[in-house]
């Protein structure tokens, strides 16, 4: 039988990345204890009022079908809630609701480009970038995210990478994997290259409200000269602890959200009411629960750092902001492919590589932070001792 060309344009950019983590799954079931620091999950529980709403809003009837741009109610709030952050007027015809920021970021993609366009990412990436890209016909272009520079986009590497078939320059801030934010010089200077060259700016800041403290976050949507070029994807998944909700959102120019509305329409015919009830209330207050979960993941990220920084020739790249830190095992000799797969089997400690989220991570480990503290110690314990064994065998 046939099939499209997307199953060859995806092929091996799926559940492969994410080969130790159900290879961890599969020892767990079988009855062997792994401390498992693979997926980002918070480790909050969703809050208490969220799912009353929830649930109290499908008691009524609130389980029709929904407007392709969102609830209303929804939409007006997020427009007073990016009008509040980002110091300009935002309207509700500025925001279309989606299932979780992977599907914003989707239709966002499919809205945007196609084939023979290209898109400008970061390398380090999450792992399901390239192929959000891919399945349009369009091409990814890795732009390196350096260690040595925080692993924050450069624009003259953005510049240097920039064609006549260039269409959108794709940020990730906060950054996952590496927990980098883009200072607002940064996205000033990318933002730059965006209009000199008439280009689209996408951001994905699931992230905004786990920044740690002493760092500043800034959106290119707070940049009045790109409101013409500006589009963002959020989600309540990281700062509500409610991934399983799948409520997300998409905010940018009107002409924009009017273009991506068919497409809204075709895949889903509007997302259900009762959620965007619960999230119209998530985004319209401060998230109770954020402040929690960054203090708990900043000091994690500092356990790490003492544990395992400048022994037995590891480093460790402390985040600024997210729910994970990078440890560098190059020293050893391994690939984070390699190394991680050991550590599981030997030591009953599930990480993720580095190769899951691009080349420029090859040699490295990225751990969740979402585990107890002494549970994280212990997996340091196990990455530590791992390390000298396989530097004394090499």
């Amino acid at each position: 039988m046939r099939y499209s060309s997307v199953h060859d344009r995806l092929s091996g950019l799926g559940s492969a990345k994410w080969a130790v983590h159900r290879l961890a799954r599969e020892m767990k079931a079988q009855g062997l204890r792994i401390i498992e620091l693979t997926i980002g999950e918070p480790d909050s529980p969703t809050p208490p009022a969220l799912i009353e709403t929830a649930r109290a809003a499908m008691r009524p009837g609130r389980l029709g079908y929904s407007d392709g741009r969102g609830e209303p109610g929804l939409r007006a709030a997020l427009a007073r809630r990016y009008t509040e952050r980002r110091g300009r007027e935002f309207g509700s015809d500025q925001v279309i609701c989606l299932p979780g920021t992977q599907t914003c970021l989707y239709g966002i993609f499919r809205t945007l480009v196609e084939s023979g366009d290209e898109v400008l990412l970061g390398d380090p990436m999450y792992a399901t970038y390239e192929g959000l890209i891919r399945q349009t016909g369009a091409t990814p272009v890795p732009v390196p995210l350096l260690p040595e520079n925080g692993f924050r986009m450069r624009a003259a590497d953005v510049a240097a990478r920039i064609t006549p078939a260039t269409r959108v320059i794709f940020l990730n801030t906060p950054h996952n994997p590496t927990g980098a934010v883009l200072t607002r010089e940064d996205i000033a200077e990318i933002g730059a290259l965006a209009v000199k060259h008439d280009l689209w700016i996408v951001s994905d800041e699931v992230y905004e409200d786990l920044i740690f403290p002493g760092v500043a976050f800034t959106s290119p949507l707070d940049l009045p000269e790109l409101a013409e070029r500006a589009i963002c994807a959020a989600s309540i998944s990281k700062s509500h602890a409610a991934p399983g909700f799948r409520s997300g959102w998409v905010v940018g120019p009107q002409d924009f959200t009017a273009k991506l509305l068919p497409l809204s329409e075709i895949m889903l015919f509007g997302s259900q009411p009762f959620l965007a009830d619960m999230t119209e209330l998530a985004v319209s207050e401060p998230s109770p629960i954020a402040a929690e979960m960054v203090a708990r993941f900043s000091r994690r990220a500092a356990l790490v750092v003492g544990a395992l920084d400048a022994r037995a020739g590891l480093k460790v790249h402390r985040p600024e902001a997210g729910m994970f830190a990078l440890v560098d095992i190059r020293s050893t000799g391994l690939s984070g492919q390699d190394f991680a797969l050991g550590l599981l089997r030997e030591r009953h400690v599930a990480v993720m590589p580095g190769e899951s989220f691009g080349e420029g991570l090859a040699g490295w480990l990225r751990l969740s932070l979402t585990q107890p503290d002494e549970a994280i110690s212990e997996a340091c314990e196990q990455i530590l001792a791992h390390a000298k064994a396989e530097r004394a065998a090499a």
